[in-house]
C-alpha cells in the first residue's frame, strides 16, 4: 500500500506556454519572427509562427471541467484552469491532487520540439528551443525547485547541435531530455544508426535520461472512419514499438549510462513484450548478428522505465516488469488526468502492493532516475 509519507512524483505532466516565453527571451532581431500569441474574434488564443496559426486544443487543458464539456475545439488561456500555465496555481493544484513533484512536457513546441523540427528557419528554431529551455529551467522550475523536475528539448534535426544543447542544459540544471520516440518516422536516422552517436555520447556523459513521450514521433495508424476513442486508445502502441526497438538495439554497448523513460505509454503490455522479445532473440540471435547482445529483458531492466497513469493490469504483474522500472504520471492538465483524485486513485491501485514497492513506483524510482533527491 501507499504510505502517507510518500511524496508522489508525476513523471509526465504538461505546461501551457504563456505569451512571454519567447518574446521575453529571444534576441531583438528574432522577436518579430518568434512565436506570438493572438486572440481571434471568438476569444480563442492561438500562436503564430512562420505565418501559421497554432491553436490550443481543448483536450490539452480539461482539468476541472465536466467530461460533457470536453472536446477538440480550440480554447483560450482564460478558459483553462490557471494551474495549466501559472506555476503558483499549479502548485496549489498539485497539493489538492496529492502530488509532490512533477515533470512537465512542452505544449506549443510539441512534446519533443516537433513544431520547431518542422519549421523552415532552423536558425530561428534553435533560438526558440533554447529560449523555451531557459524559460522552463529558470522560471517554471526555478520557482519551485523542490517540486518541478527540469526538462529540456533539443534541435533533433541537427545531431551535433542536439549534443551541444544536452551539455548546455545539463550545466544549467536540466534533469532529462525530451526526445522523439521514432526519429526515422520523421525523416531522421533511426535510433539504430551510428549517426546518433554524438547525441548518445552527450547523454551518456551528462547522465540525463531520455524521456520519450508517446506521439512525439507521430500518431498511430488508425483505421479510416474510426472514432477518436480508437486513436487515443492506440497511443500506447507507439511506446510498445519504441520499447521493442530499444531492447533490440546496440546503443547501450557503446553508451552504458543511457536510460529511457517511455512517457505516457502505459505498462500493462510490458510483460508480454519482454517475453516475446526474449523468445525471438533466443531463436533468431545467431543469423541476425545478435548472439553477442544482451537478452532484451536484461537491457530493459538496466535501461528502460515504464510510466503509467492508470494501469491495474501492469500493477498486478509488476514482478514481470520489475519494481525498479515503473513510475507514476498524472498527465495534468490533459484528458487522461484524474485531478484532483490522483493520489486517491493511486492508493487504490497500490492497495495490495508491498509498501516498499509502492514507494518505489510512486516516488523513489523517479528520484533515482532523474537525480532529484529529497531536500
Amino acid at each position: 500500500m501507499l504510505r502517507s509519507d510518500v511524496q508522489i512524483i508525476s513523471v509526465d505532466d504538461h505546461v501551457i506556454e504563456t505569451p512571454n516565453v519567447w518574446q521575453d527571451r529571444v534576441a531583438a532581431k528574432y522577436k518579430d519572427a518568434a512565436p506570438k500569441m493572438h486572440t481571434d474574434d471568438q476569444g480563442r488564443d492561438y500562436w503564430v509562427f512562420e505565418g501559421r496559426p497554432y491553436f490550443n486544443i481543448g483536450l490539452n487543458a480539461v482539468v476541472g471541467k465536466p467530461r460533457e464539456k470536453w472536446g477538440l475545439d480550440p480554447t483560450a488561456l482564460s478558459d483553462m484552469r490557471p494551474g495549466c500555465y501559472d506555476i503558483k496555481e499549479r502548485l496549489r493544484d498539485m497539493d489538492e491532487d496529492g502530488i509532490w513533484a512533477g515533470l512537465n512536457f512542452p505544449s506549443f513546441p510539441g512534446f519533443a520540439g516537433s513544431t520547431f523540427f518542422n519549421a523552415t528557419d532552423k536558425e530561428l528554431s534553435l533560438v526558440c528551443i533554447q529560449a523555451w529551455n531557459d524559460w522552463h529551467l529558470e522560471e517554471w522550475c526555478g520557482a519551485a525547485p523542490e517540486r518541478q523536475i527540469p526538462m529540456a528539448i533539443v534541435p533533433y534535426w541537427d545531431i551535433e547541435a542536439s549534443a551541444a544543447e544536452v551539455r548546455r542544459v545539463a550545466a544549467n540544471g536540466s534533469r532529462t531530455i525530451s526526445f522523439c520516440e521514432a526519429p526515422h518516422a520523421v525523416g531522421m536516422p533511426s535510433i539504430h544508426d551510428a549517426a546518433w552517436d554524438p547525441f548518445w555520447a552527450a547523454i551518456n556523459e551528462t547522465g540525463l535520461p531520455v524521456s520519450m513521450h508517446f506521439g512525439s514521433g507521430g500518431a498511430p495508424n488508425v483505421a479510416p472512419g474510426g472514432p477518436f476513442t480508437a486513436t487515443i486508445a492506440q497511443y500506447g502502441l507507439n511506446s510498445l514499438q519504441c520499447c521493442i526497438e530499444l531492447v533490440n538495439s546496440r546503443i547501450f554497448e557503446k553508451f552504458p549510462n543511457v536510460k529511457f523513460a517511455l512517457s505516457e505509454g502505459g505498462i500493462g503490455w510490458m510483460p508480454w513484450m519482454l517475453e516475446r522479445c526474449d523468445y525471438t532473440w533466443e531463436r533468431h540471435k545467431i543469423y541476425t548478428g545478435m548472439a553477442d547482445a544482451k537478452k532484451p529483458s536484461e537491457i530493459f531492466r538496466e535501461h528502460i522505465y515504464g510510466c503509467f497513469i492508470a494501469d491495474d493490469a501492469g500493477i498486478r504483474n509488476i514482478d514481470l516488469i520489475g519494481e525498479d522500472n515503473v513510475m507514476f504520471e498524472s498527465d495534468y492538465p490533459h484528458s487522461d488526468s484524474n485531478w484532483p483524485n490522483a493520489r486517491k486513485m493511486l492508493e487504490e491501485s497500490l492497495a495490495n502492493t508491498p509498501d516498499h514497492i509502492a514507494r518505489k513506483i510512486a516516488e523513489d524510482n523517479a528520484r533515482r532516475l532523474f537525480n532529484f533527491p529529497r531536500k
